[in-house]
């Protein structure tokens, strides 16, 4: 319950910042945009790990996964990733520790944030 308490405070809050911009449009946005669905979809995936917070969580090898994946897979921007993009660059991130351990013997240069 209290997840839907801190969804519905962050949202009335986005509410209130959209009305005094005086847009015009006649449709209430928060500041972060999209509709009442949208900013749900955005809230649940940043409290599942996703998003720009969960970006800023990442510690040098999973941003190092994110480049590939952006600049040799060409796969988007990887900046706002969803909880399950996050959650599968963590188990890439797993593999090649375990991997770097086996093979040399020593823990992975890079600690795990």
């Amino acid at each position: 319950m209290d997840f839907l308490k801190k969804f519905a405070d962050n949202n009335s809050e986005g509410e209130r910042k959209s009305e005094g911009s005086g847009s015009g449009s006649g449709e209430h946005k928060s500041s972060s945009g999209g509709n009442f669905f949208d900013q749900a979809q955005n809230f649940v995936n940043e409290q599942a790990g996703g998003g720009k917070k969960g970006e800023q969580k990442e510690d040098a090898l999973d941003k190092a996964i994110d480049y590939v994946q952006e600049k040799v897979f060409k796969q988007g921007p990887q900046d706002n990733e969803s909880a399950a993009e996050q959650a599968k660059d963590g188990a890439i991130a797993d593999f090649i520790r375990d991997q770097y351990k086996k093979n040399t013997g020593k823990e992975f240069p890079v600690t795990e944030k």
